[in-house]
Formats: C-alpha cells, structure tokens, sequence
C-alpha cells in the first residue's frame, strides 16, 4: 500500500460520519482542478465557508486524504471546501496559487450566497497549502483576477507555514519557484503584511523541525506591526505532520486545534447563524 493510499485510508476511518459529502465537483477544466465540499447533515450553522488547501511542498497531495479535515470541520457547523491544485514538477508558481484562486472564486459563486446572505469565505492551510493560503489572503492581485466581484477572504487560518523564507533559492523549491527569481518577495507572504490584511490566526507546534515555529512568529509580528488583527497559538511537543493529525479524532487530545479553529471562524462570523441549507447548487458529484 503506497503512502498516499495508507494516507486516504487513515482519513476514511478516522473521520466523523454525521455529515453530507459532495466529491469530485469540478472548478475549471484541468484534471486536477476538482474538490470536495463537507457540509453539517442538518444544514450550514455557522456563516463563514473553509478553503482548506492541504501541504505537500507544492509537488504532492491529493484531497482525499485530507477528508478528516472537512468532516472534523462540518461536524462543528461549518461547510469546509477542499481542492486539489496543480503540482509541481507539472507546474511552476505560480500556478498552485492561480487554482487555489480558481477555488476560491467556485466556493464565492457557488456556496457563499446559497443561503440568502453572503456567507464570508476563510482560507486555511497547512505547510505549503498555509502559503498558498496566506498568499491568498496578503496578496489581492491573485483574488483581482479570479473573483473580482467577489469579497475577499474574511480571515486566514495559517498551520505551521513557511511565510517567510526565500524558495528561489532554497534547494528543493528554487526550480519550482524559479518565474520568482528577480523578485523573490512575490513568493514571500510575510512581504504583504499589512493594515489591509484579514484576521489571521497562526498554529504551530512548538517541536516542528520541518518549518520552523520562526516562520509564524515572524509573520504574526509583521501583521501586529502594520495594525492588522492577528493571533498566535503555539503547542508544546507537536511536530509539523502533528499538528495537522491533531484535527483528527485520534489525535485530538494532544492539542485543540479544532476548538481553536472554529473559535477563530466563529468570531470570524460574528455569531451569526443561518438557517439549514444545502450545498448551493446540489452539483451532481463527477470523481476525477
């Protein structure tokens, strides 16, 4: 059994059940451009929608293994979407970003309106998805392009990312963000921190020796010091795989990860509630 199918399989079995599932809905036309949407059995409770983008160091990653993330998500009321994006070596940056655009312009047309009210849209991610999230978030130029009559996201929820760190010329990531060379900081979402930028709330564990707790330090300073609505929660003796393993239900009592999120998505939603509705349009789920 490969990693990736041992993954998917640890995901199925671990994740809550008491939820409605649409899988493989397409949001543009490259095979890698569908996602998975997770919604409360009893219809939307809380207003903000998730785009959960997963990590992989941009070159791997598939949705399914990350389906404990939605339904862990749904079953606290909150509608989470989770999209697959292009990798590299397929693609170079910033083209995982684009799609995760792309993404994110479905879930604003698609899910945010379906229950009579604008439903604000949070970005969140792990590793190198809380990048793409983040650029996302900091950077509008992405959002100017693929939803421009659409709001922007109302918070970031960023889990242990590199928001700081040069990937033209790190030694795993200078090919993949090579387009980046002659500016570097396009690539770098610490360099649009500012007042402008949506809440955000920084998770990282404390014993993560992948990307360094530095990287969520540095960023929450950068926000605080530009005026921007920032928070930072730090776990003692979790690791970068750790952290995001704590949404799930084995995993759960070694941080509250997932109080701490829907803590932020709540207040993000400023304790509205909204009547039980289905996913907007009932797409007729395709599988890839």
């Amino acid at each position: 059994m490969s990693l990736h199918s041992f993954a998917a399989l640890y995901s199925t079995l671990t994740a809550e059940r008491d939820i409605a599932t649409s899988t493989g809905i397409p949001y543009g036309k490259l095979n890698r451009q569908r996602l998975d949407v997770y919604e409360p059995a009893n219809g939307a409770k809380l207003a903000p929608i998730i785009l959960f983008i997963y990590g992989g160091s941009w070159t791997s990653g598939e949705r399914a293994i990350y389906g404990f993330v939605g339904a862990a998500l749904a079953t606290r009321g909150l509608t989470t979407v989770i999209p697959d994006y292009r990798l590299a070596p397929e693609v170079e940056f910033p083209a995982f970003v684009e799609d995760a655009g792309e993404a994110y312009s479905w879930v604003a047309r698609t899910l945010s309106a379906a229950c009579g009210e604008r439903r604000p849209i949070v970005v969140m991610g792990h590793s190198a998805g809380a990048h793409i999230a983040a650029l996302l978030a900091l950077d509008r130029s992405y959002l100017s392009r693929a939803a421009p009559q659409y709001p922007g996201p109302a918070g970031l929820i960023g889990l242990a990312g590199p928001y700081g760190f040069d990937p033209t010329t790190w030694p795993s990531t200078k090919s993949i963000f090579s387009s980046a060379a002659s500016r570097p900081d396009q690539a770098r979402p610490i360099a649009f921190a500012s007042s402008k930028a949506p809440p955000s709330l920084l998770i990282h564990g404390q014993a993560d020796d992948v990307v360094k707790i530095a990287a969520s330090q540095n960023l929450f300073n950068a926000l605080k010091t530009a005026g921007a609505d920032a928070q930072k929660i730090e776990y003692p003796g979790v690791g970068h795989i750790g952290l995001i393993l704590t949404l799930s239900q084995p995993f759960r009592w070694r941080a509250d990860t997932l109080e701490s999120v829907v803590h932020f998505a709540d207040r993000i939603g400023a304790g509205r509630t909204l009547a039980p509705c289905a996913v907007g349009p009932n797409p007729q789920p395709t599988r890839p």
